[in-house]
């Protein structure tokens, strides 16, 4: 390490793997664009669109494909994922700040917490909890009963964990996030509602990523699983005793519908919401904005937007859309008397 702080090249190929061309001493302790980037930063480049400002930009050293090499000549790491790459350099450059092991005075400890963990002011950590080793609970968290938080996860201010929730290894809750929250559940009876107890847990893998104000409800009868590695943005909702395959990632806003099955390595754009009970495959990639009211059973994109146009014209368009089935019926009418003049000719 060098002595501001930064790493040299050579350093952080021996860490994170690639190959170096060029000065392997440079020293860099900043990440930043190739448009802004200064000496002592590093820059990368992962979409062709921005090659150019390989010659202009300022920076000490680039993060490049192996098809854009040749394009620069300052110090370079060379490696296949830019962008990957770029974001692993990201996190080695800026650690996260660590808090001192220990149970702050103010916090209420209900279960044994181990000496590495670090407990912020005014938690509240319920009976028969389990805390792992170098979990980090930042100020206002509440950790239910019987709540199980694995080894180096880290829960931001404010976020709640409801009784017998599990929570993975190397978890990251933003701030504000309830997880475990009673699903939606209620039976009609005589024109009044009447409520489902939701007995069911939240069961979360690990490296799972939570963010802010995101809400997982808790399952009516059996669990709501997240898999391994899933990502979550800010503001979404998952409800109860839905099941979301390993590595899927979802943009802010979305809402998954009741008992709702996501395959593995999906993603959804912002905004997408999926209907209940339905089924997605593996690999099943769902633009923003889009609802999904039926299963896909097949891998590939699929969207269900149309594009912004001026009020009026749009008036114009819906109008036309509710005589299409009449249009449907009357071109297939056609197609039939044609055929039959055909076969008489």
């Amino acid at each position: 390490m060098t002595r501001h702080g930064g790493f040299r090249l050579e350093e952080i190929v021996a860490r994170l793997g690639g190959r170096v061309e060029g000065d392997a001493s440079v020293a860099v302790s900043r990440v930043a664009a190739l448009a802004s980037a200064e000496p002592g930063q590093i820059a990368f480049l992962s979409n062709p669109k921005y090659r150019g400002q390989l010659r202009s930009t300022r920076a000490s050293a680039v993060i490049v494909p192996p098809r854009f090499a040749g394009d620069t000549a300052l110090p370079k790491i060379v490696h296949p994922n830019s962008y990957a790459y770029y974001a692993r350099v990201a996190a080695l450059l800026n650690p996260p700040p660590a808090r001192p092991a220990g149970i702050h005075p103010s916090a209420i400890a209900h279960s044994a917490v181990p000496g590495t963990a670090r407990i912020g002011e005014n938690v509240v950590i319920g009976e028969n909890a389990t805390i792992g080793e170098n979990v980090t609970l930042y100020p206002g968290c509440v950790i239910g009963d019987g709540v199980s938080i694995g080894d180096d996860s880290v829960l931001y201010p404010n976020v709640v964990v409801y009784r017998d929730c599990v929570i993975g290894r190397r978890a990251v809750v933003q701030a504000g996030a309830v997880i475990g929250g009673d699903g939606f559940g209620f039976a009609q009876e005589d024109g009044r509602w009447v409520k489902i107890p939701q007995i069911g847990r939240v069961v979360i893998g690990d490296d799972v990523e939570i963010g802010a104000n995101t809400s997982i409800d808790r399952g009516a009868l059996d669990d709501t699983v997240i898999g391994d590695g899933v990502k979550l943005d800010n503001l979404i909702q998952i409800a109860h005793n839905v099941v979301i395959g390993e590595h899927t990632a979802m943009a802010g806003c979305v809402g998954i519908a009741g008992s709702a099955r996501i395959g593995r390595r999906c993603t959804i754009g912002g905004a997408g919401m999926i209907a209940g009970h339905l089924e997605l495959a593996d690999d099943v990639h769902i633009s923003a904005g889009t609802l999904v009211s039926k299963s896909l059973r097949r891998p590939g994109q699929y969207t269900g937007i149309f594009p912004t146009e001026p009020h009026e014209e749009w008036l114009r368009h819906a109008a036309q859309f509710k005589r299409l089935a009449k249009l449907a019926e009357r071109v297939s009418e056609l197609e039939k008397k044609l055929e039959l003049m055909e076969k008489t000719s």
